[in-house]
């Protein structure tokens, strides 16, 4: 149940080789329509890989066919010839899809400043096409495609009464930070939805929840969420209804990828009240949940709030030390920026925490999603590039 659960949709994982392992390696999925609308959210980072310049370029028309996303090769940093590749990878799926090369988003994940073999992603994008399905199979095998050091394909679907469905498929386990994360994700629905609405409901979508995932601050060159309507269900959704079911689902993935997270031990939440505005909820949410103090201490189950305080007050938000309250699994350690219990009072032995931090200025509310940092998240980054 994912990308084509929802009607009109097609996907495929094959084997191109761009993995010495011999794993899956490249995914492709299709809109047959009859509507091709689409929209994407991408990296914020100025360093921006060539398949992110392809695909940012291409969506200026506000309609997708198709889009070819490969692991095992980030293609940035690659220059001149990286973007050819990424445009040939895109000429080769029209070619083979009857569309045009501008119908075709192209996304790629893996080690920054490898070249991808043309040849190899080309071949791979043919055997894709031959491969492509609307069965769960051929869709858990996209989301397997495009895994790096995932451990497990992450999925997600929201069915409506109304007749229309929404999928998605995504992978990112570290370089998660604001903008997304090292993720790609590809999310779609078969409702009948106005296309200039439909960019709208991807960012209030994104907003709320892969821009709310912030596992080590490393922020990646590759951030890419596509979203594709094919109106197939015949539908029209409410545009209200649709952004409650594409939020849900990339919920649900954000979730799942701070479940996958490099060397995770806690899954932690970082919740924020009280605060003047919302953006400031989320600075000191963000704050505390980067702080690596506080990760190492919810890595050795220490209640530290101290950790937690101090964080708050180095953040970009405004805040009153006197008026500072922290909640750690429901025990309140620290009430007016004073002790209220012991570090041990709170049982942080489970792989869940939730902080809870009121600052009594204002109605300002937002999480963040975070980890801990552990010895398997160092261990996993330093040996990545071998």
């Amino acid at each position: 149940m994912t990308v084509t659960t929802p009607r009109g949709f097609r996907a495929a994982g094959v084997a191109a080789g761009l993995k010495a392992s011999g794993a899956l390696d490249l995914a492709l999925v299709v809109n047959d329509g009859p509507e091709h609308h689409a929209a994407g959210v991408f990296t914020r980072n100025k360093v921006k890989a060539a398949p992110v310049l392809w695909s940012q370029q291409v969506l200026t028309t506000g309609t997708l066919t198709a889009v070819v996303l490969n692991s095992g090769g980030a293609n940035a940093c690659t220059g001149p010839e990286g973007f050819q590749v990424a445009h040939a990878t895109a000429e080769k799926a029209a070619e083979l899809l009857d569309c045009g090369a501008i119908d075709v988003a192209v996304c790629s994940t893996g080690l920054i400043g490898k070249q991808l073999p043309r040849e190899v992603v080309l071949a791979g994008v043919e055997k894709a096409s031959a491969a492509l399905d609307t069965s769960g199979d051929a869709a858990l095998a996209a989301a397997t495609a495009i895994m790096t050091t995932d451990t497990v394909a992450k999925q997600a679907v929201h069915v409506d009464p109304a007749g229309w469905s929404v999928g998605g498929l995504t992978k990112g386990a570290g370089m998660i930070a604001p903008s997304m994360a090292t993720m790609l994700s590809v999310v779609t629905t078969d409702a009948v939805v106005d296309p200039d609405s439909l960019e709208e409901v991807l960012r209030a979508a994104v907003r709320v929840s892969f821009d709310r995932l912030d596992v080590d601050g490393s922020m990646s060159t590759n951030d890419t969420v596509l979203l594709l309507a094919s109106g197939a269900s015949g539908v029209r959704a409410d545009a209200r209804a649709l952004t409650a079911a594409v939020t849900a689902v990339c919920r649900d993935l954000a979730r799942q990828m701070q479940a996958d997270a490099e060397g995770v031990t806690k899954r932690i939440v970082v919740r924020v009240t009280g605060a003047r505005t919302e953006d400031e909820a989320v600075v000191v949410a963000r704050t505390v949940a980067r702080d690596s103090l506080v990760k190492t201490a919810l890595f050795g189950s220490d209640g530290n709030w101290g950790r937690v305080a101090a964080a708050v007050g180095y953040s970009d938000a405004h805040v009153d030390p006197d008026r500072i309250d922290i909640t750690i699994n429901g025990v309140r350690l620290c009430t007016g920026g004073v002790a209220a219990g012991g570090r041990t009072d709170a049982d942080l032995s489970g792989p869940d925490i939730v902080v809870d931090i009121a600052l009594g200025l204002g109605d300002g509310a937002g999480e963040i999603l975070t980890t801990d940092l552990s010895h398997a998240y160092v261990e996993e980054n330093s040996a990545y590039p071998s």
